[in-house]
């Protein structure tokens, strides 16, 4: 709720080299729906940004090469996720101790 900025227009403008065309667009957006749509099936936990942030990373690439990508943003998105899970698993623990102290 309150970074949609900042990601939007990381997906939109910073990933690739070139901004993104309707076409390579509705192709990410399409694939992500699937993505989802299909994980919610199944009950598996994804996140929509991932998803996303990926189909724009893939169509950049279908389009002109590995060298549409901007390295810097793409090497930001890798560690934010590689960094998601043991950070949000630490932030719980510690809230789970402080609460199961309190109450």
């Amino acid at each position: 709720m309150i970074g949609w900025k900042r990601i939007v227009k990381t997906i939109g403008e910073k990933i690739g080299k070139e901004h993104l065309t309707y076409a390579q667009g509705a192709s990410a957006e399409l694939v992500a729906a699937t993505t989802i749509g299909l994980s919610t099936g199944l009950g598996l936990p994804v996140s929509t940004t991932h998803v996303l942030s990926s189909g724009i990373a893939g169509s950049m690439v279908a389009s002109k090469g590995i060298k549409n990508l901007q390295p810097d943003t793409v090497r930001n998105i890798l560690i934010a996720w590689l960094l998601t899970l043991p950070v949000v698993m630490v932030m719980a623990g510690t809230l789970f101790l402080i609460f199961r102290s309190v109450f």
